[in-house]
């Protein structure tokens, strides 16, 4: 899929578009760019999508621009139109995959009072997260080692925070405080030794993310986890504590991310967009109010993508048609509905 990089502007004469106040050419400049944008986006997403998916497949050393792109469904122009290289798609992928995780460890590691409670909601958060998204999870923890040098840097800055959140056990009391500095960096590389090996294990024996039947083989992981933690600073009597704690409450695992529009026989344009978001925001919509708001001045192109679509089974025509003489009225069918919706999602999260 190539990005559309020109369109076409507002219906109506070049004097309507030269206008004194140059309004109407500024508004569909505006809105050109705003629908460039949100191809961008898109595409975007789908390749970090894709750049996952690969990784995970085949490793980083053998994760290819041209396994990336042909997984993604897009050209190897748009790739290098958006990212510098392999790398930058990577970079990208592991701030968007760490962006994830603080969405719901940072809340929860605040929520608690006393550094016990903070980490042990924190860990847990962090364990869900490799259970649900083991793509991102295995790009954060396993395969940033072999990525390159800026890979490692932003890693090393990850694992950081992380060794100064833990080395605040030693504030905990008078035991507590008498652990050197270095207690907390070897906690710390303990316990993603311990994660480092377990995705191994699941990836070399096929399993990915959380089993169906609910199991979870991370988040099961957090008594042990937390008994290592606490050890240095509490000692082996709060350790085992931490063995016998109940188990964090269960929830509906989210479904791990993947790409909404990989299975959809199109090329994902500006104007694809544009049409399909002005159908689900107008419907019964005709040809030429559909073309206007999609800014596409010719009615033989827009019959032509309008009819594409119907094959795809994206919309339909709920009017009598030309054919009685009546003009055409277009709706989203519900695969329509649940591919504009993931047009809007991905256009939104920017990845």
């Amino acid at each position: 899929m190539a990005v559309v990089a020109t369109v076409s502007g507002s219906r109506g004469s070049g004097r309507a578009r030269r206008g004194a106040s140059g309004g109407t050419a500024r508004h569909a400049s505006q809105g050109a760019g705003a629908g460039q944008e949100r191809v961008s986006a898109i595409q975007r997403s789908r390749m970090i999508v894709a750049l996952v998916e690969v990784v995970a497949d085949r490793g980083v050393g053998q994760a290819s621009v041209a396994h990336i792109v042909a997984r993604a469904g897009v050209s190897r122009r748009t790739f290098y139109e958006l990212f510098e290289d392999r790398e930058d798609c990577f970079l990208v992928a592991f701030d968007h995959a760490l962006a994830r995780v603080r969405e719901t460890v940072v809340p929860a590691y605040e929520s608690e009072e006393g550094w016990r409670e903070r980490i042990r909601a924190g860990l847990a958060e962090l364990l869900r997260f490799l259970d649900e998204e083991p793509g991102l999870g295995g790009l954060l923890v396993v395969d940033s080692l072999s990525a390159g040098p800026r890979a490692l840097e932003r890693r090393e800055r990850v694992l950081e925070a992380l060794i100064a959140a833990v080395d605040q056990g030693r504030d905990e009391g008078k035991a507590a405080r008498e652990r050197p500095p270095l207690a907390a960096e070897g906690v710390v590389c303990a316990v993603f030794s311990v994660v480092h090996a377990r995705m191994l294990r699941l990836h070399a024996s096929g399993v990915r993310g959380a089993g169906k039947g609910g199991e979870a083989p991370f988040l099961g992981l957090l008594n042990q986890l937390m008994g290592m933690i606490v050890m240095p600073y509490f000692g082996t009597a709060a350790a085992k504590r931490e063995l016998t704690r109940p188990a964090p409450a269960s929830r509906a695992l989210r479904r791990a991310t993947v790409d909404p529009l990989r299975d959809l026989d199109m090329r994902l344009t500006y104007r694809t967009i544009r049409v399909l978001v002005a159908i689900a925001e107008t419907p019964g919509a005709s040809n030429r109010r559909i073309a206007d708001a999609a800014g596409v001045s010719d009615q033989g192109q827009i019959s032509k993508l309008l009819t594409r679509l119907e094959h795809l089974g994206l919309i339909r025509n709920v009017g009598e048609g030309p054919a009685k003489g009546e003009p055409n009225s277009w709706t989203l069918t519900a695969t329509g509905v649940e591919v504009e919706r993931a047009i809007r999602a991905e256009a939104g999260n920017g990845a």
